[in-house]
This record gives C-alpha cells, structure tokens and sequence, in this order.
C-alpha cells in the first residue's frame, strides 16, 4: 500500500481491513506490483517502507512465510524492490560517465583506421612479391621431395616384394586348402553343428564312436551325399591353436576331452550346463572370465537379483552346484522367453531388460544327475567329468614337480612358451591380413605395413626356430617324465576307485582336492633312492598305501576287504597279470544247480557249478577229474582252511584268480579268506595287517578348510579322542575354545555362530548327530566353505552323523563328506569282547549293592551274557534276529535295576520272582524293541535258558563249557571271562556251526556282488574289458525276450471250466499275476531296446533296468510284480520259466498237480488257505476252528503220480538250521556244510484246532527266502525228539528258496 501510494502519499490507515481491501481486485493487483515503476520511487513511500518495516525484525520472508506463503512473496518482493532502487540510484551517476567515454573512443577509433588503411595498402604489396619467391622455392623442394620418395618407394617395395615372397608358398597352400574347404564346407559345418548340439554329454569313447562309426558313415551313404573332409577335427572348425593355446594358459586340462568341452561351451548357443564333479571345469571357467563372472547358488539370497542386474548389464553369471530341479521362476531364461521384440524377459513376475551380451553358464557337482527334458533342451550339457588319460596327465605333472621340479619347470615354461608363440604368431599374422585388405590405393607407401612384415617375418623365423628347439627339449623332457609315468597311472586308477566307493555307501564321498593333498603327502613320505626306477616304484607303493590307508580309516569294517579286493583286482587287471574273462566270470558265476550230483559229497548246486566252470578253456576236464578222482577233492572240501591247501595234480599250478575260481564253487564260505590271501600276495602283508591310525596322526592331517567326520556306530563315542587331545593342544569347553554343539530342534543358529566366531578366534567346533537337521545341511556346507576363508590357523571343525539305513534315505551334503576326513570307529565284536563290554558298563558298587549278593551277581552275570547273546546274534543274520533291533547298553542297565529292586523286594520271602523277571526283560526292556512275534519267541527262550533256578546249584550252562561262574567280584568275572569262555564260534549262541558257514557264504556273496557293482562300465578304464555295458544288455534282453513265455489268455482259460473250487480260483490268480509281471518285463525290455538304439530317451528308470540286467540282478520293477527272490537274474526266471510250466499243465484240465511247487506260486498262502477250505467245505467244518496239519513223507515228487483225495502234496521247500531225518521223521542236527538241506514231499491237509497234535513237535515258521522277516508264510508243526527250545536258538525254519 506504501510503495504503490499514487503519487506518493501514503495511507494513514494501512489496516488489515483496508490492505484486503486495497488487493481486492486480485488481477489489477498483480498487474500493479508487474509493472511497478520500480526506478522512480516517491521518497515518501520510500521513507516509510524503510523506517517502518524494513527495520523490523519480523518483516523477513521466512518468518513471514510459517503464517502465510502469499504474504511472504509480497515481504520478499517489498525488500528487493527497495534494495533494487537503492542500487539504481548508484549506478545512474555511472552510467553517464560511461556515455561520455565511449563518445572520445569513437573519435580515436576513425583517426586509427585512417592510419591502418594506408598500412593495409603497404603489407599487400610486400606480401604479392613474397608469394612469387615462396612459390619458386616450393617447387624446387617438390621436386626434391618427389625423387626421395620415389627412391623410397622403389625400396619399401622391393622389401615388401622380399617380405611377401616366404608368405607367398604358405598363402598358396592355403588357398587350396580354402578351395577345397569350400566345397566340403556345407557338410564339415553340419557335422560340427551336430558335435556342438549333442556330444557335450557324451564322454570321450562315445564322442569318438558317435562321430566315426554312426554320423559319418550316415552321411556318405545318402542318396545325396554331404561332401567331407577327410579326417575333420570340429576343434579346428570351432576354434584355432592360438585360442586352445589360452585356455591352456588359464588352466584347462590338457586332455582332448577337456578341449573339446571348452570348444563347445564357447561356441554353443543354447545356454551350457556344465556337469563337474571334480570342479576342473568351474576353476578354467573362473580363471579365464576372472573379475567380469557373477558367481551366484540358487540357495543363495538375492541371486535373482544379481542375475536381473547381468541381465541388462550384458555381463556373464555363473549358476553354481545346479540341482536336479532348477527353481522354476527362471523357467523364461532358460528358454529365452522375450517379450517387446526381444528387449525383455519375465523373471519371478518382473520385466527385466535383456542385453544381447549376456550370458549364463550352470555348473553342477552331481556326478550322474538326472534332468528333466525340457531343461536338456534349453540347454547344452557338456560332461566335464575327469578322464583317466586326463587325471594321468595332471597327476605326472605333480610327480615330476615333486621329483624333478627342474624338468617340470622346463616342461612348463617350455608348454606356455609355445602357446604364447602360437598367440603372437596369429595375432600378428591376422593384424598384417587385416592392414593389407585394408589398405587401398598405392599402399606402398605404408611404411609402418611394410615393418610389420618383416617384424612378423623375424617373429615367426625365431619362433620357427624356438618351435624346432623347444621340440628336441619337450622329446628329452617327455622321455624323462615318462619314466614316472606308472606312478602317476597308479595314482589316477586309485582316484577312480575311491570314487566308485559311493556306490557301496553314500557316505564315502570323495574329493580331487582331499585325494590330490594325500597324493603329495605320500610323494613327500615315500623313501628316496638314486636311481629313478627303484624311485618310482617306491612312490608307486607309497601312493598306494598311503591312499588305502587314508581311505580305509572312512570305510566300516564290512566294507575294508572289499575295498582292498578292489584295489588289488584293478591292479591286476591294468598289469595285465590276470583275465579279464576269468574275473567277470569270478564275480558273476553265471551257473544253474544240477539236479543231482554224481560227487556225494557235492551239493546239486556245487556240482552245476563245477560243470559251467568246466566249460571254460582253462578249466576243461576239472568236472571228469573230480569225479574220478573225489577223494582228492574231498580233502580240499573238507577243509577247515582249504584256501592254504594245494589243489590236486595239475591243478596246483594254476593261477590265484583260477584257484578263485574253483574254490568259489567248492567253499564259497571261505571267500574272504581267499581274497584276503589274494590281496596279501599281490600286494604285501601290510594291506591285510593295517593299523588304524592314531587320531593325533590323523589330526596332523586336518586344516581349517577340512573338517574331520566321525561316522557314527552303535555303542561308540568318537569324541572322547578329540576332548582328549584338545585338552593336550589347550582346547576345552570350559576354557572356551572348545564349542561343542548337540543339533536338533532350534540349534541351528548356535552352531552358525559358533563356526563364525571359531573361525576368527581359532576355536574348535564340534557338531554332533547332523543327520537330525537335514534341511539346514545345505546351509553348513556353504558356511564350511565360508568359515574357511582367511580363517585362523587353529580353527578346526569335527563332525558327527549316522549313516542313513539305505541310500535314499541319504541327507548329508556331498560336499561336506567330500572335503572331510573320514573316520570310522565300531565297537570290537565277538562274545568275548560284548560280554566284557556289557560288564564294563557297571562297576563292583553295583554288585555290591544288593542285600542278596550270591543271587543278584549270578543272576546279573546271565543277565549281561543275555545282552551280549542277543547282540552278537546279529551277525547271524536273518537266522540270528528276523529283523534288526536297536538294542543298546541303556536296555541292559535298565534291566539291572529291575532286577536289583525285584529282589530287594522279594528280600524277606527270599524267593526269586522268575516269571515276573523273564517278562519284564523279555516283554517290555528287551522285547519293547522287537515287533517279530518269532523274534520275541527267541528272546523269551534265550531267558528261559538264560534265568533258570540251576544257576544257583552251579550246573546252569550259559552255552556249550561255559557254567554260571561262582560268585566273584567284577575283575574275577572278568578274569573268568578270559579262561573259561570258548572261543567264537556259533554255538554260544545256540547255533549250528552251518550259520556261520551261512554267514561267511552271504557275506562272499554280497562282497563279490559288490566287487561286480564298482567294476568300470566303459572301457575308458581297466584293460581288456570282457564285455561292454551295452554289448551285455542286449545280449541279456534278447536272450529273455526270446525265452520269454506268452501271457495268458485268461478269457479263454475261465472258459475251460465252470468249476469255481479253491484250486481253481488260485490257479486263476496265479495266471493273472504271472501276466502282470510278464506284461511289465516284455514292456520294459522293449522300450530299454528301444532306448538303446536311440529311439527313445533313457530315462531313470530304464537306466536302473540296464543296471540290474548287467549286473544280473532282478531289476525292481519286476520284484515289485513278483514273489520275494534272494536269487540271480539268471536263476530267478529260470524259476519263472518253471513256473510257467507249471501253471501251463495245471490249466490244461485244472485237475489239481500230483505234487504242488509250493515255491513257484506267487501267492502260496493263497494256496495253503484253498486247502483249508476245500477240506473245511467238504466235511462241513467251521474255517475258523480249522488248522492245517503237516506229514513229512518219505518220498521224493517223481515218486506221486496223483494228489491226495484230501490236502494237497507240496515240495520246493528247504530246511535252514537243522535237518529232517527221513528215516526218524523228525528233525535232527544239521550235517556240516549242508546248509539248507531239501525237504522230502510235505503231505499238507486239514483238521479241526483241537485235533492238532501238538505234543513232541516244533512250531516251525515257513519263509520265502533266508531273508525271512516279511516274508513269511505259514507255520507248520514238525515233530522233535529234542526240546523245541534247542530248534527256536538255532534259528530252525523252512525256506521256499535258496
């Protein structure tokens, strides 16, 4: 209102009221302060505005604006618009002077260029005579210059000419060679496109057979034939020296193989899934991207993220340790699903940009894994596994370094001297092509062209030269390192087999880096000697033995001599010193029982052994020497050792592996002991004689980086040794060095921390039962890794876990197993070392203790030779306990306890309370774990035996020599123990000395199956192959589906007959399951067929069918249709061919077979229940009061021509534990050796509960196979002479087969 007062006269009332009123008008307002005079301010106003607001304080724009931002402009406007006309006012004065002095310029400005224009008219004259003089002397310089540079061209072109000359004889050739080229290039490129597309997989013996002996065969022989060249390597058409050269330098393994994977991972254009085990792939990979790859896990956080950012950035990522099922969200990627034109892709919902220059590498450490199809197709798999001949290669680059660090130093530099020739060569030489195609006009004067010539000229005649020299050196070095050579083949084949090792268990995994640190380590202990060869072999042996050793302390004690029978055979056969034949033959024994024996001390089985082994060149004439000579033969079957026996005649000069052989058929219970001797033989008593390691030692062993894994067993703490010796080094959990962390339920995060903080301190961390916490398993193993890094020298990791009952039930991460030391430790066996055990458990106060001492020790003494009994029993097998038990020393002191307060309990009766004790332990402390009835039946009789009021009187017998001791305190019983307790053998457990014959005999059986199961199944590994994996099969397929019968027409067969009896139903059933199994293995053969020729994918399953049939085991798909079968392939279907037969004569007139083959029907219970019912229907009788009754003839199936016109005759079935003596018709004791005699003709039939003579018999279970367990039968009850407890201990059943 002041500043714009008309003509200076400001208002007196400048109110709140009269300025809303003076800005009424809002426009002409605005207009008013726009186009305010601000140069020409009446001092009035100015007066007022100053004296009155301008002063104050509160007149600011800022504390203005917190009441109102319109008035805060208009406080902001008033104060600039003041200090504007306060500033004008000082320039006024100014500007008049400037006014004044640019009027004086402008006249001095004229009088100068007057002067300067007279100037001008003088310089052009001067100038006009100095280009008439410049232009002379410039052309007599031209000319000058013209006759140099024509002198100079004359000579730039004859060295060019000189240069071009040695380049033109070369350039020659390979113009041909291109003219050529051009006209197989169509096929040479399709061939190459095919070796990118599908070989990556493959490995090298495939690659090669695939690409010589199918692809180009294939495309010759088309009407329209595709032009080759001859001998085409797809490496040279992918890639050149100087690029292959590289990646040697970045450290791809040398191997063909390894450049051929490198060749089609750079050049494919589907995404490449690496499949590397020993991470030899990763480490090129890594080595040759460096800085520019993102590494990323699909486990880890945020890795969508880093691969959305690679993604637009155009960078390379890494996808490391792929699982089988990759995340589906980057489902897009894999396919390249773009969308917008190819600018974009969806990943988890969100449109990330695409760059072309992207790219994606997977990488996985399965060793064997199992995609699904679509990702197969989206992606190219290159198998970077490690090859023998590669491995070799490295590792005699090792033994050199070690041995002759000068001639691998040598070999090194002269290998990277080469390579770098071979990348200048061409990088010079393509830089010169690209100047010359380049240049245009006379480029003759490119003086820089023409030195670079003859650079490359000099480059390449001193490489030329260096390449002739470094040629003569390599020839020297290579004949120097090839006297090293076995070393480094030994140490390649051992890898291998320690690799195999998983197939037996999943937890013997392990690494290239652990094998490679045990591998110097042995180098470094092995005993020095002047002379090379003596040098070697002693490092051969040293890498041996320290390898075995290194890897036995990992493996239990069932599994050490096959280990060492491994070793000992593929040694072997790489030296050549045994047949291969004769070793397939060992270990598959492809032989059919006879039905007789002419030998009589023969079984029909060992006989139809000796008659195929017979059949072999070497062994020709060893069926008629045994018959006309038995006595010989006997001598070596009754044997207690026959493995140290001679054999007879000309027979003693055969080879071990013969003699192998021969005893196999003869004692195959003492198996073991003949591959021990076997091992022992070929490779020195310290095999078989091996120590375990003492922790400390193993301990020197460990790094940060390698955590030591206790593999637990039952009855065993592992950690007593590491508390024991970190008490010696200063670590202690009460010194807080020591983290000892029980996993479960919420312990996950306190094991993170302890491995964390452990780490950076240098602690030591212990993780029991890591098997409870399978989910976070995948965690630790990247934690390990983590925590390892830059980690304190002293920090150290111990482990502990279960193994897994069976393999898929396995949940320990490769990876941790893979980078551990393994160790094993189980309790010592035996009855000896169990009942010390069980007695270790208590101390003399416990004996002690008890008011009634004489009763509470000879009863407690029974008690832990009951423990120790039901214990040791397991090794028996399914004769010793149907099922496995987790019985452990905690039932044991449990019972002690009962038993001590049962007594004092009874103190003033002084009566012992047998029953009421023998069902405690026998029902609830012992028998709380088992769920066999027949088991419990065994445990109840063991008590019986065991708590018998004799022991008092002195005369009880715990087992065979062994009485009750007397009373004693703890040290006399243990003392006792040592003098009077037999040694080990089956009776102290009530068995025939056949169950451990029986034991010895499975565990040969398995051991030898076992050992057929880790032989190499490509001839990439192991001489003289007997046969190939696909060779076999297929031979294996034909020959069944050749034998194989026709389902049955089961319409037709329900047809035949309008009878509907028991039999007849059964028969249906049978012919029903017998097409269903037959249906599934014609189906699965035909589509394996199929899959092997190439027409159909291999999918897990046919690949677990071609498995089983190499290793000629029954494939599960059919076990799962069929009865349960311990047998091989070859005789379970023979077995079903004789079924078949069988159902074939029973449904020509479903008259009932003379005498059944109880053991040929899928379902014999089924059977056994038509019996009851047939007799139950014709007599009337009530089923369920009904039991089926056995007579045991004396007579053998030839000898029936009809059935019964009551029951039913059955034979097929085997004695185990005992004998039926025919001529006594009851059982009796076992003959040596004999193991499962056969049971004459059974006479089943019906009778009433009640009519059942029960009396003087043995209630007998009826099993499928020794496995006994779920496959039991039937109970039928056999008469005895002796108590029916003598028969329960022994483990006395029937078996339907053997």
């Amino acid at each position: 209102m002041v500043l714009l007062a008309p003509r200076g006269r400001v208002p007196k009332d400048r109110s709140w009221k009269a300025a809303r009123a003076f800005m009424g008008k809002v426009d002409d307002f605005l207009q008013a302060l726009v186009s305010y005079d601000k140069e020409h301010i009446p001092e009035s106003c100015l007066t007022v505005v100053k004296q009155e607001y301008l002063r104050n304080p509160e007149f600011h724009p800022d504390l203005v604006r917190t009441k109102s931002t319109a008035a805060a402009g208009l406080c902001a406007w008033t104060i600039n618009i003041v200090r504007y006309y306060e500033i004008y006012c000082e320039v006024i004065p100014k500007r008049h002077a400037l006014s004044q002095a640019n009027a004086e310029l402008e006249t001095a400005t004229a009088k100068l260029l007057s002067v300067q224009k007279k100037l001008a008219d003088l310089d052009a004259s001067v100038q006009s005579l100095t280009a008439q003089f410049e232009r002379a002397t410039a052309e007599k310089i031209s000319c000058q210059e013209e006759v140099a540079c024509t002198n100079q061209t004359i000579e730039l072109a004859n060295r060019l000419v000189k240069g071009l000359e040695s380049e033109k004889e070369r350039w020659s050739k390979a113009i041909v060679q291109y003219e050529k080229q051009q006209k197989t290039l169509c096929g040479d490129v399709l061939l190459t496109s095919a070796f990118v597309s599908y070989m990556g997989y493959f490995t090298r013996q495939y690659r090669v057979e695939l690409l010589n002996n199918s692809w180009i065969p294939f495309l010759r022989s088309q009407k329209v034939s595709a032009p080759l060249t001859d001998g085409l390597d797809p490496i040279l058409m992918l890639t050149d020296d100087a690029t292959v050269a590289a990646w040697h330098n970045q450290g791809l393994p040398n191997d063909r193989m390894s450049t051929e994977n490198a060749a089609i991972l750079t050049t494919s254009e589907r995404w490449p899934l690496i499949i590397d085990p020993q991470q030899q792939g990763i480490k090129w990979i890594r080595n040759q991207l460096g800085s520019e790859l993102r590494v990323v896990q699909l486990r880890q956080k945020g890795y969508l993220d880093v691969i959305e950012q690679a993604l637009s950035c155009g960078e390379t990522v890494l996808i490391e340790n792929l699982p089988e099922q990759v995340d589906p969200v980057l489902e897009p990627l894999l396919g390249r699903h773009t969308i917008r034109r190819g600018r974009y892709i969806q990943i988890g919902g969100k449109e990330c940009e695409y760059n072309s220059n992207f790219k994606l590498i997977m990488h996985t450490k399965l060793a064997n894994p199992h995609f699904p199809p679509e990702l197969q197709a989206q992606t190219t798999l290159i198998n970077f596994t490690v090859t023998p001949a590669g491995l070799e290669e490295q590792l005699l680059g090792q033994v050199v370094s070690q041995e002759r660090p000068d001639l691998e130093a040598l070999k090194m530099k002269l290998t990277t001297q080469q390579n770098h020739f071979k990348i200048e060569l061409k990088r010079l030489e393509d830089d010169l092509l690209s100047r010359l195609s380049a240049a245009c006009g006379n480029f003759l004067g490119d003086i820089s062209l023409v030195e670079q010539l003859e650079n490359t000229k000099s480059t390449a005649a001193h490489i030329q030269y260096k390449v002739v020299e470094a040629r003569e050196n390599e020839t020297k070095i290579n004949e120097a390192r090839e006297l090293y050579r076995p070393a480094a083949e030994r140490a390649s084949l051992l890898f291998f087999i320690i690799t195999d090792l998983s197939k037996i268990n999943p937890m013997y995994q392990f690494s290239l880096k652990s094998f490679n640190s045990v591998f110097n380590k042995a180098m470094e202990r092995a005993e020095w000697d002047e002379d090379v060869r003596t040098r070697v072999h002693t490092l051969t042996e040293a890498i041996t033995y320290y390898v075995f050793l290194y890897t036995s302390q990992g493996l239990f004690e069932r599994d050490k001599l096959t280990f060492l029978s491994h070793i000992a055979f593929q040694i072997l056969l790489k030296q050549g010193l045994i047949d291969a034949h004769e070793f397939d033959f060992l270990l598959r024994f492809p032989v059919e029982a006879s039905k007789l024996s002419p030998v009589p001390f023969l079984s029909p089985y060992t006989w139809g052994a000796i008659k195929t082994i017979s059949t072999m060149e070497n062994f020709s004439g060893l069926d008629r020497d045994m018959e006309s000579s038995p006595k010989r033969w006997r001598k070596i079957v009754e044997s207690s050792c026959p493995e140290k026996e001679r054999l007879p005649q000309d027979w003693k000069n055969k080879s071990s592996l013969q003699k192998l052989i021969i005893l196999r058929a003869l004692r195959p219970d003492r198996m073991t002991y003949t591959l021990r001797n076997l091992a022992e033989e070929s490779m020195g008593k310290k095999y078989v004689d091996a120590v375990r390691l003492e922790f400390d030692k193993l301990y020197e062993e460990s790094v940060p980086s390698t955590p030591v894994f206790f593999i637990l067993s039952p009855g065993v703490d592992p950690l007593k040794d590491v508390e024991k010796l970190g008490l010696k080094l200063g670590f202690s959990i009460d010194q807080g060095t020591l983290h000892n962390v029980s996993l479960g339920q919420g312990q996950e995060e306190v094991a993170e921390r302890a491995l964390r903080n452990a780490s950076k301190l240098g602690h030591w961390v212990i993780l029991q039962n890591v098997h409870l916490v399978a989910c976070w398993l995948p965690s630790l193993d990247a934690l390990l890794e983590t925590a390892a890094v830059d980690s304190h020298p002293n920090y150290r990791v111990f482990i502990t876990g279960e193994p897994a009952p069976s393999p898929e039930k396995h949940v320990i991460p490769r990876g941790i197993l893979e980078n551990a030391i393994k160790i094993t430790n189980e309790p010592p066996t035996g009855m000896n070392a169990s009942l010390h055990a069980a007695l270790n458990n208590f101390s003399q106060d416990t004996l002690d203790m008890c008011t009634r001492e004489q009763e509470f020790n000879s009863m407690f003494f029974s008690l832990c030779f009951f423990h120790a009994c039901v214990t040791e029993r397991r090794k028996f097998g399914s004769q010793g306990w149907n099922h496995n038990y987790p019985i452990s020393t905690r039932d044991l002191t449990i019972s002690a306890n009962v038993l001590y307060n049962y007594l004092e309990a009874n103190a003033k009766s002084m009566q012992v309370p047998w029953e009421d004790l023998c069902f405690l332990f026998g029902e609830i402390m012992y028998g709380g774990h088992i769920t066999d009835d027949w088991d419990r039946r065994l445990c109840k009789t063991y008590l019986q035996e065991f708590m018998h009021p004799k022991m008092f009187e002195g005369e009880l017998f715990l087992c065979p020599g062994f009485l009750v001791p007397p009373f004693m305190d703890c040290s006399g019983y243990h003392s006792y123990i040592d003098e009077h307790l037999p040694s080990e053998n089956p009776t102290l457990y009530g068995l025939h000395p056949n169950a451990e014959l029986e034991c010895l005999t499975v565990t040969s059986d398995n051991l030898l199956r076992t050992l057929l199961e880790l032989q190499p199944q490509d001839s990439s590994r192991g001489k003289g192959a007997a046969q190939s994996t696909e060779e076999k099969v297929k031979s294996v397929i034909e020959d069944i589906l050749d034998k194989l019968p026709e389902e049955y027409n089961m319409a037709e067969i329900i047809s035949k007959t309008t009878e509907r009896s028991p039999y007849i139903l059964v028969c249906f059933q049978e012919c029903e399951q017998m097409n269903l199994l037959l249906a599934e293995i014609r189906k699965s053969l035909n589509e394996l067929d199929l899959g092997l020729r190439g027409e159909l994918t291999i999918s897990a399953s046919m690949e677990t069918l071609q498995s089983a049939l190499f290793n000629d085991s029954v494939p599960a798909s059919w076990a799962r249709l069929a009865y349960p079968s311990t047998k091989t392939l070859a005789l379970w279907f023979s077995d079903l061919i004789c079924s078949c037969r069988e159902l074939d004569s029973w449904t020509q007139d479903f008259v009932l077979p003379a005498v059944v083959w109880l053991s040929g029907l899928f379902n014999p219970q089924s059977f056994l229940t038509a019996v009851l019912q047939s007799i139950a229907r014709k007599n009337q009788w009530p089923l369920d009061k009904m039991t089926l009754t056995v007579d045991v003839t004396k007579k053998a199936k030839d000898d029936f021509g009809h059935p019964p016109r009551e029951g039913a005759y059955i034979h097929g079935l085997f004695m185990e534990g005992a004998r039926w003596d025919t001529q006594s018709g009851v059982i009796c004791e076992a003959v040596l050796r004999d193991l499962t005699p056969a049971m004459p003709v059974l006479y089943v039939r019906a009778v009433p509960a009640e009519e059942q003579e029960v009396k003087s018999t043995y209630e007998c279970p009826v099993y499928r196979t020794k496995q006994r367990g779920s496959t039991y039968v039937w109970t039928l009850h056999l008469r005895t002479k002796q108590p029916p407890a003598k028969w329960i201990v022994a483990g006395v059943a029937l078996l339907l087969s053997v």
